[in-house]
């Protein structure tokens, strides 16, 4: 099997084509296993590239504990240079097929190699029933949240894939980030933010992943700070946000309310898996 390492500010992913990917039994069972970093390839999710009939292409996301997510922003950048860099996808602004509905990367050139990616991610939910946050209230703006003998207050927002952006980042952030991730109040749980607002356009993030714990970095999470800090009054409509691995730029737009979210991609290694390695993760999941 063929496959493909790549990574967005270290947020990094595994990328299997369509051809490849119907070799597979099980996905939950190969994500585990190629994404244990000592084990298997090692990564925070696989992505599988996949035809549509709705879009140009469509996008699988699957976390390292194999649970599937409805959208990743990071990963999207990575499949957008994937498709584009191999001819896949000839045009530089195409349409990608997501469970949080369809997605408009554009790409950025530079000596006819992509420079960066600006993501259309479409409009926020911020309904608490769309996001979904089991609290009777139209929008969960700092409400507070008690874990672990602690008060945080969180606002909540959707880019297609709940989140919970908390203006402070406590020592204890990962152990709280994975309370928080799994807290009834978040039926489908939640990806965590914890936020310190550097000035009105730029935010230093710590981010816990639902599925994925602790990742160096997180594009629909970003787009999540960005909102959460407008309607908070903490942030510009655009501005940088920083986390771990590196830097994205995120818009909210006031013509037409979408999220732009821009960044890098980059390509690790090319991989061949072999039926004994594939044979060998499995025996060490059993």
């Amino acid at each position: 099997m063929h496959c493909v390492k790549m990574h967005g500010l270290g947020n990094d992913f595994i990328i299997i084509e369509d051809h490849e990917a119907q070799k597979i039994a099980s996905i939950k069972d190969f994500t585990i296993a190629a994404c244990d970093r000592h084990f298997g390839v090692g990564g925070d999710g696989v992505i599988l590239i996949l035809p549509s009939q709705k879009a140009d292409i469509r996008m699988r996301i699957f976390n390292s504990d194999g649970s599937e997510a409805e959208m990743c922003g990071n990963g999207i950048r990575c499949l957008a240079k994937y498709v584009y860099e191999r001819g896949i996808i000839p045009d530089p602004i195409f349409t990608v097929e997501t469970k949080a509905g369809i997605i408009v990367p554009e790409i950025t050139l530079e000596d006819e190699r992509v420079k960066s990616i600006r993501v259309d991610m479409g409009q926020p939910y911020l309904e608490s029933e769309k996001i979904p946050v089991d609290l009777k209230k139209e929008r969960i703006i700092q409400e507070p949240i008690e874990v672990l003998g602690n008060t945080f207050y969180f606002t909540a927002v959707s880019m297609g894939n709940p989140h919970a952006v908390i203006f402070e980042i406590p020592d204890q952030w990962q152990t709280y980030g994975e309370t928080i991730e799994k807290h009834p109040l978040f039926p489908r749980k939640t990806n965590v933010e914890f936020v310190r607002c550097l000035s009105s356009n730029q935010a230093e993030v710590k981010v816990w992943e639902r599925g994925a714990g602790p990742t160096l970095a997180c594009g629909t999470g970003a787009c999540a700070v960005l909102v959460a800090g407008v309607l908070n009054q903490k942030l510009s409509p655009k501005a940088e946000i920083k986390l771990p691995g590196g830097s994205l730029t995120i818009e909210w737009s006031t013509e037409n309310q979408h999220v732009y979210m821009e960044g890098p991609a980059q390509e690790v290694f090319n991989a061949e898996l072999s039926e004994e390695v594939y044979e060998s993760w499995m025996l060490h999941r059993e």
